[in-house]
């Protein structure tokens, strides 16, 4: 057994995808694109093209008719396309979910956050491999953002006030993944006032925060998220606008559902990037849209009609 592949020139690369069944058109162009994107990136996009084993479901190294050179770029640019607007609109959402957070929390005492004792029975638990609890860790990890942030309002508040921030500031150097802690910690009443207007329960939220910054983190490092199948499923409201989409909840649609719903239910936008978006995919029969989890007729599901 070899350690590692054989390396393969851009032009060897190309003239391994059609021995294997692709068909490639522009020879120069399917070189310089695989320079550009590599090899690896471009084979999530052409993986479903593969013929599968009919006894073992294994792929093989072979691409069924219809596959080509171009349908593979036109996926990538798509699932690039994407990426951009995803990450537009979980911007405002994680804005909306961070001013929430700093505006109740800043109403009972403006350093709650730092007091365990006030916070819920989550923030107490002992840490995942830690002999500390999550609060601590968690403050850790906030103490180590204020220090290394160089944002004015920050260096106001080490000049005036020791570098103590209260809760509607503190929650501006916040990640995603931090915000979703603090929700948790979060007292009671004030994690199902936030629910509430998100018509969800505060577990069903907490799973919601939970997937959309696993979605997050895969569009920020440029990952393919176009027909991928997430690992961790939100638990959804009988709310009738997210029935239709149970099934595939973790597949791409479903999560992209989740934005459009708060998105709506916030009044953030008009919630029209997302169904543009879909408009565009590259229509084929080898790589059909349903690949994303999106049902037949999916623009006139509730959350998605314009």
């Amino acid at each position: 057994m070899t350690r590692v592949k054989v390396f393969k020139t851009y032009a060897e690369q190309v003239e391994l995808l059609r021995s294997r069944g692709m068909r490639i058109d522009n020879v120069e162009r399917a070189e310089k694109e695989l320079a550009q994107l590599n090899y690896y990136r471009l084979s999530g996009y052409w993986y479903p093209m593969r013929r599968f084993s009919s006894g073992t479901r294994k792929a093989c190294d072979e691409f069924v008719d219809g596959a080509s050179f171009d349908l593979v770029i036109d996926l990538y640019e798509f699932d690039e396309q994407m990426r951009h607007v995803v990450f537009g609109e979980l911007d405002r959402i994680e804005m909306a979910i961070r001013t929430m957070l700093g505006y109740r929390l800043g109403s009972i005492d403006p350093f709650i956050y730092r007091d365990v004792k006030r916070l819920s029975a989550s923030a107490r638990q002992q840490n995942k491999g830690s002999s500390r609890s999550k609060h601590a860790v968690w403050m850790e990890k906030f103490e180590r953002a204020a220090k290394s942030s160089r944002e004015d309002f920050v260096e106001h508040h080490r000049k005036h006030y020791q570098g103590d921030m209260p809760i509607w500031a503190a929650v501006e150097i916040m990640d995603w993944g931090m915000l979703s802690y603090l929700y948790d910690f979060s007292p009671t009443y004030v994690r199902d006032d936030i629910a509430h207007e998100c018509r969800l329960t505060a577990p069903q939220l907490a799973s919601w925060l939970k997937c959309l910054n696993i979605v997050r983190n895969y569009v920020a490092h440029h990952a393919r998220i176009f027909n991928r199948v997430f690992d961790i499923k939100p638990k959804l409201s009988n709310d009738e606008r997210l029935q239709a989409v149970a099934g595939v909840s973790n597949r791409s649609f479903g999560q992209l559902s989740l934005i459009q719903y708060l998105h709506r239910q916030l009044g953030l936008s008009p919630a029209n990037r997302l169904p543009q978006l879909l408009d565009m995919f590259p229509h084929n029969d080898v790589v059909p849209l349903s690949r994303t989890g999106a049902p037949d007729g999916w623009q006139k599901l509730a959350v998605w009609e314009r």
